[in-house]
């Protein structure tokens, strides 16, 4: 089949979105031949080469660099990637901060700085895009909780519906952990960037680092996984997910079959994650993974991305994403298994509900990564009402914060008013009760 290239943009915003990003475009290169420096260290073929200009973009000098902005409000973030092994590779000219920090504020980072900020940034947003043919939309990485994360993603998606109403929109988002907190007002920002974005985004692709930190901890055996190996994680599950956007295979994923196939309806557009085989490097030799074994990991609730029960919810869709020594006799014969055994149920109005891809370039990792590299994956997106009880508990933490009226005044004397946060709240109030409709038989 002849491979049609289309382009993506990848927006990497505060510190969560940038050092996932220098995980994510370090596994990029090497899954394309490109060096540390940008430069091609093997030519490969033909398709390999046109799948590269999907994500990477080839200077005169031809060099690669990755079609990216990186964007803090304070400069620490952007300097560490500036230093880092890979600092060649990023076109300098798309590494943007600012001077001062959002200080885990929503509303610093929407309003106070976000305003500062948003006009050079669209105007970087437009140099890139006039060097496309054929974009097809922006993948923006960035976490709900912190400042930036939360509040610069606000105000750019909002500029980018405006300036680009067409082109699908993409968030692949770090959701505060259950019981892991990086910052105490992360309900506060979550809640107010999810209801900011909810009518902006197609499609939002969720990980929390609770998840992720127990499935280093054990399927890898890495007893005090480090963001750096949560972030490790998560590049190989994006990298399945976008394998179809990069290279040849039979059964190729589009960008705009993610939306079509995973989101029912608009405000529902938020599908959990899962991959497989998640093990320890040493092990690869002496574990080798099935198409039937790599297929139930996936529906397992330890492989998922998320801290949620497949079990509690019934999926509404499910998108499985093989790559590598897979072909479709075992597919069918796999999920024909995870059918007969009842493993997961789908909603009454959806009954069959899978959609497959099929990629035949098999996963790769890093070197040193602790993560094995073997002949065949595959990752997993579910739309799933399991999800209701994750939005559930984070409206149960803003609620006894907001009630005490507890930190409002950090947001409120950066000029946000009290509605705001009623609004907001009432808002992911009717998105809870739209998880529980669709779980309602007919």
């Amino acid at each position: 089949m002849s491979f049609n290239q289309r382009e993506t943009l990848s927006i990497h915003i505060g510190q969560a979105g940038i050092q996932i990003g220098s995980e994510l475009w370090k596994l990029y290169s090497i899954e394309h031949g490109i060096s540390a420096s940008g430069k091609l260290e093997n030519h490969g073929d033909a398709c390999t080469e046109t799948g590269r200009n999907t994500f990477f973009e080839e200077t005169n000098r031809e060099k690669f660099v990755p079609r990216s902005i990186f964007i803090d409000t304070e400069p620490s973030i952007i300097d560490e990637l500036r230093r880092c092994d890979y600092r060649e590779l990023y076109n300098p000219n798309y590494l943007f901060s600012g001077k001062e920090d959002s200080a885990n504020n929503f509303v610093r980072g929407y309003h106070t700085l976000g305003r500062v900020l948003i006009e050079s940034v669209n105007e970087k947003i437009r140099q890139i895009i006039e060097h496309t043919n054929n974009l097809q939309g922006f993948f923006l990485y960035h976490s709900f909780g912190g400042g930036t994360g939360s509040g610069f993603s606000a105000k750019l998606l909002e500029t980018l519906v405006d300036d680009y109403p067409r082109l699908t929109k993409l968030q692949v988002a770090i959701h505060p952990a259950p019981s892991i907190s990086s910052t105490i007002v992360e309900p506060y920002n979550s809640v107010l960037t999810t209801h900011s974005t909810l009518d902006q985004v197609d499609c939002a692709f969720m990980f929390d680092n609770q998840a992720m930190y127990d499935i280093m901890r054990d399927k890898v055996c890495i007893e005090q996984p480090t963001y750096a190996h949560l972030n490790r994680l998560m590049s190989q599950v994006l990298s399945g997910i976008t394998a179809s956007l990069r290279f040849n295979g039979s059964l190729n994923v589009d960008l705009d079959d993610f939306q079509t196939n995973l989101v029912p309806f608009p405000r529902i557009h938020f599908p959990i994650a899962s991959y497989a085989p998640v093990m320890n490097a040493t092990k690869e030799t002496y574990e080798p993974a099935t198409v039937s074994d790599i297929t139930q990991q996936v529906f397992d609730s330890s492989n998922l991305m998320m801290k949620c029960d497949l079990t509690v919810g019934k999926f509404m869709a499910c998108c499985l994403l093989y790559r590598g020594d897979v072909v479709a006799k075992d597919i069918n014969s796999a999920i024909q298994s995870i059918k007969n055994q009842r493993m997961i149920q789908f909603v009454d109005w959806c009954p069959t509900g899978f959609k497959i891809g099929n990629n035949n370039k098999p996963p790769v990792s890093v070197p040193h990564s602790e993560l094995s590299s073997c002949v065949r994956g595959v990752s997993m997106l579910a739309a799933t009402t399991a999800i209701q009880g994750v939005f559930g508990a984070l409206n149960r933490k803003f609620d006894m914060m907001y009630h005490k009226r507890a930190f409002l005044h950090w947001y409120l004397d950066e000029g946000m008013e009290l509605y705001e946060f009623d609004e907001a709240r009432t808002n992911l109030a009717v998105l809870e009760k739209d998880y529980e409709e669709v779980n309602i038989d007919l």
